[in-house]
C-alpha cells in the first residue's frame, strides 16, 4: 500500500513562491506516474502537474504553465511542485497523487485515474 504526505505549503504574498513536496512509503516509487491537484474552496478537484515515471515531458495545466515546475527524486522517493510567481487565485488545497507500479509511463491529467492520494497541503496566496 503506497502513502503519500505533503509538505511545503503555507501563507505567501502574491508574486511569491513555494515548493510543496510530497514523499512516497511502501512499494518501490520508481514505476509510479504522479501527479499535483488542488482544490479551492467550493470548487472542483483541478489538475495542475503531471509527472510520467521517468521524468521526462512533464505536463501543466495552462493556468499555471511557465510559474511552476514538477520534479521527482526516484532514490528519495519524492515529488516536488515549485511554484513561482504565485498569484491568489492559486489558493488551494494542494495533493499529490500516484499511479502504478505499471509499465505504461504517462502523464495523467484525470483525478479519477490516480490509485493514491496525500492528505493535502494548504497554500493561501494574499493580495
Amino acid at each position: 500500500q503506497v502513502q503519500l504526505r505533503e509538505s511545503g505549503g503555507g501563507l505567501v504574498q502574491a508574486g511569491g513562491s513555494l515548493r510543496l513536496s510530497c514523499v512516497a512509503s511502501g512499494p518501490t516509487f520508481s514505476r509510479f506516474n504522479m501527479g499535483w491537484f488542488r482544490q479551492a474552496p467550493g470548487k472542483e478537484r483541478e489538475f495542475v502537474a503531471a509527472i510520467a515515471w521517468g521524468g521526462f515531458n512533464p505536463e501543466y495545466a495552462d493556468t499555471v504553465k511557465g510559474r511552476f515546475t514538477i520534479s521527482d527524486d526516484i532514490d528519495k522517493n519524492m515529488v516536488f511542485l515549485q511554484m513561482n510567481s504565485l498569484k491568489p487565485e492559486d489558493t488551494a488545497v494542494y495533493y499529490c497523487a500516484a499511479e502504478g507500479p505499471g509499465f505504461n509511463s504517462r502523464r495523467i491529467t484525470s483525478a479519477q485515474e490516480y490509485e493514491y492520494w496525500g492528505q493535502g497541503t494548504q497554500v493561501t496566496v494574499s493580495s
